[in-house]
């Protein structure tokens, strides 16, 4: 078992239940986009925007990008820790995951600040 301080939870139990609410988070918002725009029919900028700035809609939009970066967060610790180790990479093993790690962390702490400032900045 690896535990390393970049882990999400140090815990399996935790990671495992974070992967299924995030993917059950994104799966039910893609179903209720994918509903309305079947049930809008011809969309113009206007109705799009407004549906997209109503309060529902942002709150929405703020769980999916929390629950994109926590899923991808637990997706790729588990890919770096399972496949950059010693026996592929040999003793800069370490090295190179704490550096992807890191890297894919400022990636989605840029993209989290990013979205959410796209979905409340207003403009």
């Amino acid at each position: 078992m690896v535990t390393t301080v970049t882990s999400l939870s140090r815990n399996g139990l935790s990671d495992w239940l974070i992967q299924r609410v995030s993917g059950a988070i994104i799966g039910l918002y893609m179903i209720g986009l994918l509903g309305y725009l079947i049930l809008a029919g011809d969309l113009d900028y206007g109705s799009w925007k407004a549906f997209m700035g109503s309060i529902c809609m942002q709150i929405a939009n703020t769980l999916l990008v929390i629950s994109v970066a926590a899923h991808t967060w637990v997706g790729l610790w588990g890919v770096t820790t399972d496949y950059l180790t010693g026996m592929t990479l040999g003793k800069a093993a370490t090295g190179v995951r704490l550096i992807a790690q890191v890297a894919i962390a400022l990636a989605l702490v840029v993209y989290l600040l990013w979205g959410l400032v796209l979905i409340w900045g207003g403009a």
